[in-house]
């Protein structure tokens, strides 16, 4: 009687899901699925594999092996990160998105620019550099300047302190504020008075009377605008929702006596030419959904979790009770479709970035600042 032995599959895609079985088995008692089935799953969402995300998370994981078997700690992980998001997302579809009312709005809101005392940059704690647009500074010229960074209830302590040093380095004034609860709105209202007070003391040199300071509010889209100024002037005056590109139009309001506010539209480059940053915004919803796409956008997020010192892969098992196999978001994105949805994976991607966006992780910012 012959003994028993065994042989590797002779076709191909059994074979390379019996060669990747081998390699490593799960270390927790988690929901698999048939590899076989998770990677024509994969492949038939993706048409050419070099020219798709799949493809280019293959490539990582069989030739960039740096993660493998080792912890990152902090710093190494935000001096690696651009790096890995230029990589990640060099074969992908740009993301780009310039609606018609933008242009608009530039135009004016340049020509209001040189009424203002001050001006309030709002950006998105989350991706303070990623919101910054990148002619603000020509656009300002000399004129006086106070970043918000908002939702700062988003952010950790460590993410917080990093970014108020930063600033304060540079001899920026910055306040941190939430605009749905209305935290840092009165700081904010004082220091926007304190910084303008030379106006009226020049006018009053020129014998001319006093007026209200006016301040105008910038920033990107769904950067949180709108719902600072609503909560500032303690009632509803702008409109305000959580999606990009809700306030479509210029709108001065009055704060009391001495403060006049202009809200402005969210306003992008007329070409994002950093993809990383594009990224960025897509994953904290600071653009608009047509201008990418979810598995891919969702894919590119679990990449940077599982990395990140403060959630890593153990957070996504937890959650999904789904392993994380060889670091690749693509494939983590297709096992959670087939097992939650149907095989949708834009759904599934939905619920990965939508529970970034909830804290489902932990509240943790996508940037800290440059070395």
């Amino acid at each position: 009687m012959a003994s028993a032995s065994w042989a590797a599959p002779t076709t191909f895609a059994p074979a390379l899901a019996w060669g990747l079985g081998r390699i490593k088995a799960a270390p927790l008692p988690v929901r698999t699925l048939p590899r076989r089935v998770l990677l024509r799953a994969a492949s038939e969402s993706a048409m050419v594999a070099g020219d798709t995300l799949l493809g280019l998370y293959e490539e990582e994981r069989l030739g960039l092996p740096q993660y493998a078997g080792e912890e990152s700690d902090e710093e190494t992980y935000w001096e690696t990160l651009d790096a890995d998001l230029r990589y990640w997302t060099r074969s992908l579809r740009p993301v780009q998105w310039y609606p018609g009312h933008i242009a608009k709005t530039e135009k004016e809101l340049k020509e209001q620019l040189r009424l203002m005392d001050v001006v309030i940059e709002i950006r998105d704690a989350r991706i303070p550099l990623s919101t910054s647009h990148p002619k603000m500074d020509s656009w300002l010229g000399n004129r006086r300047r106070i970043i918000v960074l908002n939702r700062e209830d988003m952010i950790s302590t460590e993410d917080r302190n990093a970014w108020a040093t930063y600033f304060a380095n540079q001899g920026t004034k910055v306040v941190f504020a939430n605009g749905q609860l209305g935290m840092g709105t009165m700081k904010l209202g004082r220091m926007a008075k304190s910084v303008a007070s030379g106006v009226n003391t020049k006018r009053k040199e020129k014998g001319l009377l006093p007026r209200p300071v006016r301040a105008g509010i910038v920033g990107y889209p769904n950067v949180g605008k709108s719902s600072l100024i609503n909560r500032l002037l303690k009632r509803r005056m702008c409109p305000a929702a959580p999606r990009p590109g809700v306030t479509r139009e210029l709108k001065w309001v009055r704060f009391g006596t001495d403060l006049e506010l202009l809200d402005s539209p969210g306003i992008l480059p007329m070409r994002i030419s950093d993809q990383t940053a594009a990224i960025k915004l897509a994953i904290c919803d600071d653009i608009g959904e047509r201008s990418y796409d979810f598995p891919d956008v969702a894919a590119i997020l679990v990449q940077m979790l599982i990395r990140h010192p403060a959630v890593g892969s153990e957070a996504f098992r937890r959650r999904y009770k789904i392993d994380v196999d060889n670091d690749c978001g693509k494939m983590f994105v297709t096992k959670l479709s087939i097992l939650l949805f149907n095989g949708d994976t834009n759904q599934a991607a939905f619920r990965i970035l939508s529970d970034y966006r909830k804290g489902k992780f932990g509240w943790v910012a996508l940037e800290r600042p440059p070395a």
